[in-house]
């Protein structure tokens, strides 16, 4: 049997394979992570300088600390993981935080970013949602998880953030159920 198909459906079926062929293209050219952008040497943090809270650390002499740009891309739910943080004066913060130049209380849920999602503070003092450990909690993003650059006074003499980092204040673990002797890092989800 022979079959009589016409131009415009030829055309129809080019013009669906092109337009198929671009889209795959396009997806596979959307970066899938985010590299490493660079390293810096950790310095000596003077005496004093470098206040130690849970799991945090102090920047080592002479060791090398990656640092990035971008974070993964973000999704309906993105994946992170959560540490914690304090944003009180005084805190293992460092300084203010950056989107209002204020301390928060160790009680009022807030959150850092890492550079990437920070996204040069479009996220300021906007709510993201935050998913973990069979919970789920609202959280104010009033500063940057800063994953450039770091072992300096502004950041309290402590390493570079991975790029996927929620550094969330204690009122999030506790909206989250999470034992306290188990505060530190936590695989999460997070949403805008």
């Amino acid at each position: 049997m022979k079959m009589n198909s016409s131009p415009k459906v030829s055309i129809l079926i080019i013009l669906t394979i092109i337009l198929l062929s671009t889209l795959i293209s396009c997806a596979m050219a959307q970066p899938s992570s985010c590299n490493p952008s660079g390293k810096i040497e950790g310095i000596k943090p003077p005496p004093g300088k470098c206040k130690i809270g849970y799991q945090s650390e102090c920047c080592k002499p002479g060791k090398p600390y990656t640092t990035y740009k971008c974070s993964p891309p973000i999704s309906g739910k993105t994946k992170a993981v959560l540490t914690i943080n304090s944003f009180q004066k005084g805190g293992d913060g460092g300084g203010k935080s950056e989107c209002d130049n204020k301390y928060h209380s160790d009680n009022t849920p807030v959150v850092a970013l890492s550079t990437g999602w920070f996204s040069g503070e479009k996220r300021c003092m906007r709510n993201i949602t935050i998913y973990g450990n069979g919970r789920q909690t609202n959280a104010m993003v009033v500063d940057e998880c800063d994953s450039t650059m770091r072992c300096d006074d502004v950041h309290d003499y402590q390493p570079p953030c991975d790029n996927n980092i929620v550094d969330a204040s204690k009122a999030v673990w506790k909206a989250l159920g999470v034992p306290e002797k188990q505060w530190g890092q936590l695989d999460i989800f997070w949403s805008d």
